[in-house]
């Protein structure tokens, strides 16, 4: 999932990047990014990826023409800022050349360190540093009430709701109650065009007291009517999009949730290859010893103990870096510790066809319903400028109680229907419904993209659906035969027939296989999430 947000600043075009350019994101991105530099030039447009956790090769193609193109691709964290750096052809920081000698040094004192800091304990925990399991369906509602996107959303719905209150108000009574008290003074000359003789030349001063209601109410306003529709249909559209938020956020926590899980999964086969490849050593140490073996293959047992070393610590990193990211989405307190209570597995899902997931998937898309909404409400629009050629009634009127003081107060009144007849507007009723006929059809083209766009999704949801459920079959069968491998080729290794060139490459194929296996599974429940968000079922599945 990746979500891309234009932020316009003066001439610049700054476009940021949020969760995984991978897979049809990147033609996404890369489409998005072409439309504004032929519109703008390439210079004028930036890329910032802040937000972005995983990166492939399509996506490092696509950012290496946008370099070429003279686009700007801002990075935060190590991972894009190394890919940045890659893709931009400027060599690492710090990278310098030894010679074979210092090579072998090098290698010496990592094998040391890595040896030392493997046997430390982890550092602990602060004492009052709270804990915060979840499970993955525990994750996802806790987002769709925490996270900052859902809650804007659901501002903006409830923004829409009261301006659809402010045009229904137009439609119903008015009234107002008014006091008043004045004092009048009057030039008759003024008033009267001339002077009177023996007359005074002003009138006054004197009071005037008058309390009483204002009222008034249309009673032949299609117009009125029309925009009210109007704002129904946008609160309608606004629900949609807040919908499609939830959604959103759902995928991105899921995918999070799902590569924590894939980060621990890793954690636990590290360990696994360092205790294994910790009695390999032993045992080529312990042959060495009894002069069966020799030093090379306890050497070669040791190197490949340290490899083992490395990776778990690079394994914990990226776990608790996941764990990071999930804790950002979820907005929680940067000081709780999350602890994941679901494991990676085989999850068995109802097969899927690609005709019945974009029929479903039609009808159930929030984006989609939100255009309809717009679609709609600009039609009420259209309307209503039309409408407005149309004879308007309106009723109105006060009643009063008017005096010179409070003590002489009588009742007055005042009732009045008005007809507003349009004569002339100077075609200002034909440009709005031009331009909403306009908007009509950029929006009907946008649609129709979209239309076009969910059936593409949902076809590739399902294609890598079902790959992923043939490689987690493959990929189990791989570890187990691997780990056949590695019980062979120790024997053989104990039994003085062969040396351990055939447990270390034995060692190597059980890891390919184990991260076969982890990928296997990740890939698989990723995919399900992509079919899910493609068939606007993520809260029905993850939520419920």
């Amino acid at each position: 999932m990746m979500k891309a947000t234009e932020v316009q600043e003066g001439n610049q075009l700054l476009i940021r990047v949020e969760g995984r350019l991978s897979g049809p994101w990147v033609q996404e991105l890369g489409q998005s990014w072409s439309q504004a530099a032929d519109a703008r030039g390439a210079a004028n447009v930036q890329v910032e990826l802040a937000g972005v956790s995983f990166i492939d090769e399509d996506g490092k193609q696509l950012l290496r023409k946008m370099c070429r193109a003279g686009s700007r691709i801002i990075a935060a964290g190590c991972l894009t800022r190394a890919i940045v750096e890659e893709v931009e052809g400027k060599p690492p920081k710090g990278r310098q050349r030894f010679g074979a000698k210092g090579i072998v040094c090098l290698l010496a004192a990592l094998m040391l360190f890595s040896g030392r800091l493997a046997a430390q304990k982890p550092p602990a925990q602060p004492a009052d540093a709270p804990i915060l399991k979840l499970t993955l369906h525990d994750a996802v509602i806790m987002a769709l009430k925490q996270n900052p996107q859902v809650q804007i959303g659901m501002i903006d719905l409830a923004e829409s709701q009261q301006n659809a209150n402010i045009s229904r108000s137009r439609l119903l009574p008015q009234a107002s109650l008014d006091v008043s008290d004045r004092a009048e003074r009057a030039n008759i000359e003024a008033n009267f065009g001339k002077p009177f003789p023996s007359f005074p030349e002003h009138i006054g001063p004197f009071q005037v007291f008058d309390a009483g209601t204002q009222f008034s109410m249309p009673i032949f306003d299609l117009t009125l009517w029309q925009q009210w529709r109007a704002s129904r249909f946008r609160q309608r559209q606004s629900a949609a999009d807040s919908d499609n938020v939830r959604e959103q956020v759902t995928l991105l926590v899921v995918s999070q949730y799902l590569d924590s899980l894939r980060a621990a999964a890793n954690v636990r086969a590290a360990q696994v290859r360092v205790r294994l490849a910790q009695a390999l050593y032993q045992q080529a140490d312990d042959l060495q010893h009894r002069g069966v073996g020799t030093g090379l293959d306890t050497l070669r047992a040791n190197v490949e103990l340290q490899n083992e070393q490395q990776n778990l610590i690079q394994a914990q990193t990226d776990a608790k870096t996941s764990l990071y990211g999930l804790a950002q989405l979820l907005n929680v307190n940067p000081r709780t510790r999350l602890v994941l209570n679901d494991q990676l597995s085989f999850y068995q899902t109802p097969p899927f066809t690609a005709q019945e997931s974009i029929a479903q998937a039609i009808e159930n898309r929030p984006d989609l319903k939100a255009i309809d909404q717009q679609e709609l409400s600009l039609e009420a629009d259209r309307r209503a400028a039309g409408e407005e050629r149309l004879p308007t009634l309106n009723f109105q009127g006060q009643y009063l109680q008017e005096g010179i003081s409070a003590a002489t107060v009588i009742p007055t009144y005042v009732y009045e229907a008005h007809v507003r007849v349009p004569l002339f507007t100077g075609g200002r009723i034909h440009a709005q419904q031009a331009s909403a006929n306009l908007a009509l059809d950029r929006l009907a083209q946008q649609k129709q993209n979209l239309v076009n766009q969910i059936a593409l999704q949902v076809k590739t949801a399902v294609a890598r659906l079902d790959a992923a459920r043939h490689e987690v079959a493959v990929a189990n069968l791989g570890v187990t035969l691997a780990q056949q491998e590695v019980t062979q080729a120790r024997d053989r290794f104990q039994a003085g027939v062969a040396d351990n060139i055939e447990v270390v490459t034995a060692q190597d194929a059980l890891a390919r296989a184990n991260d076969n296996q982890i990928g296997a599974l990740f890939q698989y429940n990723t995919a399900r999430a992509d079919l899910a968000r493609a068939t606007g079922q993520m809260q029905y599945l993850y939520a419920k």
